[in-house]
């Protein structure tokens, strides 16, 4: 099934509940390629073993964004 989505002012999109409910989780893997953005759904016991969120603007910034050579410092400390 193909949809149209649109953006939001922030530049967000909604994924449709029926897509989000066909899928044990509530994270996605957004890659870009070529010229085709490909969104995957990200299975919780990959996410618990291998990925984690660095950042999140609601959680740690109060809804505001971050610059991303502010991320990119504190990316690099992690190293």
């Amino acid at each position: 099934m193909k949809i149209i989505v649109k953006t939001t002012s922030r530049g967000q999109i909604t994924l449709p509940a029926k897509w989000r409910r066909s899928f044990d989780t509530q994270n996605f893997i957004l890659e870009e390629k070529n010229d085709v953005l490909e969104i995957r759904p990200l299975k919780k016991e990959i996410l618990e073993k291998e990925e984690y969120t660095v950042f999140d603007a609601i959680r740690d910034n109060k809804g505001k964004g971050i610059k991303s050579e502010d991320l990119v410092k504190v990316l690099e400390e992690l190293e």
